[in-house]
C-alpha cells in the first residue's frame, strides 16, 4: 500500500506543479458540492452531470504536464495571482488591461498570475454555451460543452478560494537573512479537503446561492477576502496537517478554517454557475450559426 501511494505521488509530481490547489481529490469534492448547491432553475442535465463536471475540474492541473511545455507554460499562471507584486489599490477588470498595467509597473504578468481573469472568462464561456443550450436544448454536443466549461471554471474558482494562491508567500515566508519559513505549507493547505474527508452533501447544505450582478467586481471581492486570510494561514501553519499525516492532533481553528474555505469555494463556484445561466438568457446566437444543420450531417 505504501509503495503504491509513493508511486502515485511521484507520478502526480511529474504531471502537475507544486501549486495545484486543493489537490486533485479536493477539486473533485468541491465541484460535486457546487453543483449540488444549485437551485432547480439550472437545467436538469447540468445538475445530473455533476460527476462529469467534477471529473473535468481536474483537467486544468493535468494540462501542466512537464511533457507538454507549451501548454504547461500557458496554463501555469491561470491558477494564481500574487497580489503584492503590483502596488495599486484595485486591479483592472480585463486581462489585457491588467497585462498593460503590469508592464507599466515593471512586473511580468505571467509571473504575477491571472486567476481572477480566468474565472471571469470561463464564466462567460459557460454563459455562451448555456445560451446555445437554450436555443438547442436537445443537442447533446452543447450539453457536453456546458459540462466541460463548467469543470474548468470550477477549478479556477476553487483555486481562488485557497489564500496561498493569492500571494507571493505561496509556499513559505522569507525572513531576514534569507531563510524560508514553513516551506511545504501550500501542499498542507491544499490537502485539507480530502484529509478532513469533507462530504459534498454537507458542504452544499444551506448555501445561499444567488447570481452576481457585476461578475468581475464580485470576483475581485472574493479575491480580496481570500488574500486577507494569508496571515492567518501562516499563524495556523504549524498546526495544519500534511495530507498523508497519520497522527495529527485535531485543531479546532484549522478545522474551522478548512470548512469555511471549502464552503466558500462551493458557494462561489455555484454562484458563478447560476450567474452564467442567468446571463445566457440575455445573449443572442446569430442566425448564421446552424448547429441543427451541421450537427445533423
Amino acid at each position: 500500500m505504501i509503495k503504491r501511494f509513493t508511486i502515485s505521488v511521484l507520478l502526480l509530481a511529474g504531471l502537475c506543479s507544486p501549486a495545484r490547489g486543493w489537490l486533485l481529490e479536493g477539486h473533485h469534492i468541491l465541484t460535486l458540492s457546487a453543483v449540488a448547491a444549485l437551485p432547480d432553475e439550472v437545467p436538469a442535465f447540468f445538475r445530473q452531470g455533476a460527476k462529469t463536471v467534477a471529473h473535468l475540474s481536474i483537467d486544468p492541473d493535468m494540462g501542466k504536464n512537464r511533457g507538454t511545455p507549451q501548454v504547461r507554460g500557458a496554463e501555469y499562471p491561470e491558477h494564481f495571482l500574487d497580489r503584492e507584486m503590483l502596488d495599486v489599490e484595485t486591479l483592472p477588470a480585463s486581462r489585457y488591461a491588467f497585462v498593460k498595467l503590469c508592464y507599466e509597473h515593471g512586473v511580468s504578468p505571467e509571473k504575477m498570475g491571472f486567476v481572477p481573469y480566468a474565472v471571469n472568462e470561463w464564466t462567460e464561456r459557460l454563459a455562451v454555451a448555456f445560451a446555445e443550450f437554450r436555443k438547442w436544448p436537445d443537442n447533446p454536443h452543447i450539453q457536453s460543452k456546458c459540462l466541460i466549461y463548467a469543470g474548468f471554471l470550477a477549478h479556477y474558482a476553487e483555486d481562488m478560494c485557497q489564500p496561498l494562491h493569492l500571494t507571493i508567500h505561496y509556499d513559505g515566508r522569507v525572513v531576514e537573512g534569507g531563510e524560508k519559513l514553513q516551506r511545504g505549507i501550500h501542499q498542507k493547505v491544499d490537502g485539507l479537503v480530502q484529509f478532513l474527508k469533507m462530504e459534498p452533501e454537507v458542504l452544499s447544505r444551506d448555501q445561499d446561492v444567488t447570481p452576481f450582478d457585476d461578475v468581475m467586481s464580485e470576483i475581485m471581492r472574493e479575491f480580496e477576502k481570500g488574500f486577507a486570510l494569508v496571515d492567518r494561514v501562516y499563524e495556523m501553519g504549524p498546526n495544519i496537517p500534511r495530507y498523508d499525516e497519520e497522527n495529527w492532533v485535531p485543531n479546532a481553528e484549522v478545522i474551522a478554517f478548512a470548512k469555511d474555505r471549502a464552503r466558500a469555494a462551493t458557494r462561489f463556484t455555484a454562484r458563478l454557475y447560476l450567474t452564467a445561466w442567468r446571463l445566457s438568457e440575455r445573449l443572442e446566437i446569430a442566425d448564421y450559426v446552424k448547429r441543427e444543420v451541421w450537427d445533423g450531417k
